[in-house]
C-alpha cells in the first residue's frame, strides 16, 4: 500500500509518500511545493494543485492523509492552510483516493510517542523509523512523512479516521 502524507500551506506544502509492505515501511519520495509569497493566492494554489496532482499521477498512492483543521496562531493564518488542504481535498477526490484526517497531536504521538513534539524531534524520529541517512528537509517534508506514518499505523493496528471518500 501506498500513503500519500501532506503538510499544507500555501507558501510550502511538504508531501511525502510511504509504501507499506507487511510491516515495513519504506520511503518512495519526499519534498516540497513551495511558492513565491509576493504571487497572488490563486497562483500559489493553482502550482500546489498541479504539483500534487503530478505527484500522485507518478507515484499512484492509495491513500492520502493529512492533519485535521485546526485553529493555529492566528485566523488568516488558519484561513491560509485551509486552502491548501481544500487542494489536497480537491487532489485525492480528482485521483478517487480515499482521505484520512489525524489531529496534529496524534501525528507527533504516533511518530515521537509525544502529542507535545517540536518539529525538530519529528524530524529525528521520521529519520530513525524509516531509515534514512540524515532527517528530511524541508520540515514540512518531515511533518508530511510523520502525517503518512501516523496513517501507516492506524492500517497495522486499527482506528483509522477517515473519509474514505
Amino acid at each position: 500500500m501506498r500513503i500519500l502524507g501532506v503538510d499544507p500551506g500555501t507558501r510550502r506544502t511538504g508531501y511525502g509518500v510511504l509504501e507499506l509492505v507487511g510491516d515495513r515501511l519504506t520511503l518512495v519520495t519526499c519534498g516540497a511545493i513551495t511558492t513565491r509569497a509576493r504571487d497572488p493566492v490563486s497562483l500559489r494554489l493553482k502550482t500546489i494543485h498541479e504539483r500534487l496532482a503530478e505527484i500522485i499521477a507518478a507515484c499512484r498512492p492509495e491513500a492520502l492523509a493529512l492533519e485535521e483543521a485546526y485553529y493555529g496562531k492566528s485566523v488568516p493564518s488558519a484561513i491560509r492552510i485551509g486552502e491548501a488542504r481544500a487542494i489536497a481535498l480537491l487532489c485525492a477526490a480528482q485521483a478517487g483516493i480515499p482521505v484520512f484526517e489525524y489531529p496534529p497531536a496524534v501525528v507527533k504521538k504516533a511518530s515521537v510517542g509525544v502529542g507535545t513534539a517540536h518539529k525538530s524531534q519529528v524530524q529525528t524520529m521520521v529519520q530513525r523509523i524509516l531509515g534514512l541517512a540524515a532527517p528530511p528537509e524541508p520540515e514540512d517534508a518531515a511533518d508530511a512523512l510523520a502525517i503518512a506514518i501516523c496513517h501507516c499505523h492506524r492500517v497495522l493496528w486499527g482506528a483509522g479516521r477517515g473519509a474514505g471518500q
